[in-house]
């Protein structure tokens, strides 16, 4: 395990392994660097791959309070550890949190993203005051709740999975990622499709990723933010839904980013 200090004095704690062009795994909802370490075994042959933790996960600090800005400067205390240009991946919200990165000006030479949960109007229904009531079930320490809350209304699943997931073993940990969640809802937002102006100022090379069995709000979604970056790419994963599956994200990801001018990095 290493560690690097973001800009506010945050400890954040990351994994290394392989050997090449750096590439940052940045995880998603409900998620620590565990879950992103399956893909960096499958990529430490062409890159070496940086999992890290996001503050108030895993083993990195989490200092209030609380700002999307801070995030982005912890993902920046990554890149400059990773040599100060870098490959970024991002899961689902880390997708956004990533995009949101490349807006900002960080050092990333190319982008991919898998199931950014972005929201074509129309495709589905999110409460308005989605965020409102997740941060009142945290403050009265419901986390088992929060966490329900979440997959009902942003990760859209249905009763019975949801309570397939409250009966499995991993329920525990998704419980005490709970507090998380805040975060991911800041780096959200409304979750609406970001203007096509701030888009399409959007020049770095993306790729955008989804799973052919995946809900249709996100794979529309996914269609609609490739097509609108300038250097956006789709592809899409035959017969795999919105469960990261390393085996085959990763040659999709080798070859995109093969194609590309490799970061400066270490």
């Amino acid at each position: 395990m290493y560690s690097t200090s973001s800009k506010d004095g945050t400890f954040i704690a990351y994994d290394k392994v392989g050997e090449g062009p750096p590439l940052i795994l940045v995880e998603g909802a409900l998620n620590d660097l565990s879950t992103t370490l399956p893909l960096a075994a499958q990529l430490k042959n062409d890159f070496t791959v940086y999992a890290y933790d996001r503050r108030g996960r895993g083993a990195s600090g989490n200092t209030d309070p609380y700002s999307v800005e801070r995030e982005l400067e912890d993902l920046d205390g990554v890149i400059a550890a990773a040599g100060g240009s870098a490959l970024v991946f991002g899961n689902c919200s880390g997708g956004v949190l990533a995009l949101q990165a490349v807006a900002a000006g960080l050092d990333i030479a190319g982008l991919a993203m898998f199931e950014p949960p972005y929201i074509v109007p129309g495709t589905r229904y999110r409460p308005p005051d989605y965020g409102e009531r997740l941060a009142a079930l945290l403050a009265s320490g419901r986390k088992e709740d929060a966490v329900e809350f979440f997959m009902r209304f942003d990760a859209v699943l249905p009763d019975e999975q949801i309570s397939m997931v409250r009966g499995s073993p991993m329920w525990p940990a998704l419980a005490d990622l709970a507090p998380s969640l805040d975060n991911d809802a800041a780096v959200l937002g409304d979750s609406v499709m970001p203007p096509a102006d701030w888009i399409a100022s959007i020049k770095v090379p993306t790729l955008v990723v989804d799973g052919g069995n995946s809900n249709s709000w996100a794979r529309e979604s996914v269609r609609v933010l490739a097509e609108s970056l300038p250097g956006g790419r789709r592809v899409t994963l035959e017969g795999h839904d919105h469960v990261l599956a390393p085996e085959a994200l990763a040659p999709v990801m080798k070859e995109f980013f093969a194609a590309l001018p490799a970061p400066a990095g270490e």
